[in-house]
């Protein structure tokens, strides 16, 4: 067996490894709703208790990745005292050897599977937790792509209490978006809001930061070269301490 297939089957082993702590640490369960269409969406419920009061975090993945993006990061929000619900767009596939159902179903339909095409699926996602779970403070968290869109979702609606974008950008243009699209709509958010990136990224998102209204708002560069998206969490990275404290110093705002 050659180094990068024995390097594979040790990553397989430490993801078994993970999912079963995770499956024996928090109450962890799938479940299904629909989007605006129709279209079956596809989540994992990560809850730390079953108090709909608690604060509860909306996890939303990359571009051509799945919930999976977040199996080591909702167990660790879980130990911070929020409760969390990872879901699958339907723009995406497989990471940590978890597919996107979702995405699946929707190019199985012939629907389109663009970026923008994945908003509907945030609005519900947002719909359904408030609904079901979430009764007290209520967080959408992006990673991407899906960070600029949860930037400009919260300056178009009014209840939501706080906001983490992973390197955001604006990145509608190609689809008809104005090119400040998601920096207009910042423009009304009040509630808090944290921005990070990797390093070469600053440059995408600081207009975009220096028009959100908010009086609490925080943004984190690593001193490293970091890593894009939610993915800058994973333990696997040497740096994503420094990221675990900059979000968990954020996440004081929705202690209680």
């Amino acid at each position: 067996m050659n180094t990068k297939m024995n390097s594979k089957l040790t990553k397989a082993l430490l993801l078994l490894v993970l999912i079963v702590t995770i499956n024996l640490n928090a109450q962890t369960k799938t479940v299904e709703f629909l989007s605006t269409d129709s279209l079956k969406i596809t989540a994992d419920l990560y809850l730390q208790n079953n108090d709909k009061s608690t604060p509860f975090i909306i996890l939303f993945h990359r571009a051509r990745w799945s919930r999976g993006e977040y199996i080591e990061i909702a167990p660790k929000l879980n130990k911070l005292g929020f409760n969390c619900m990872a879901i699958d767009q339907r723009s995406g596939d497989t990471v940590n050897e978890i597919p996107n159902e979702t995405s699946k179903r929707a190019q199985s339909k012939g629907l389109k599977v663009d970026y923008i095409d994945t908003y509907p699926d945030l609005l519900a996602a947002i719909d359904y937790a408030k609904t079901n779970y979430a009764k007290g403070k209520l967080i959408i968290w992006g990673s991407s792509y899906s960070s600029s869109l949860v930037l400009y979702i919260a300056g178009q609606r009014n209840d939501i209490d706080g906001v983490l974008a992973f390197s955001p950008r604006e990145s509608f243009e190609c689809v008809g978006k104005p090119s400040n699209w998601v920096g207009e709509s910042a423009k009304n958010i009040s509630v808090p809001v944290f921005i990070t990136s990797a390093k070469g990224e600053e440059a995408n998102w600081k207009p975009i930061f220096k028009n959100i209204r908010s009086s609490i708002k925080q943004s984190f560069i690593p001193e490293t070269e970091g890593n894009h998206g939610s993915r800058a969490l994973w333990s696997e990275f040497d740096d994503s301490s420094e990221y675990w404290k900059a979000v968990e110093e954020f996440l004081k705002f929705f202690d209680g």
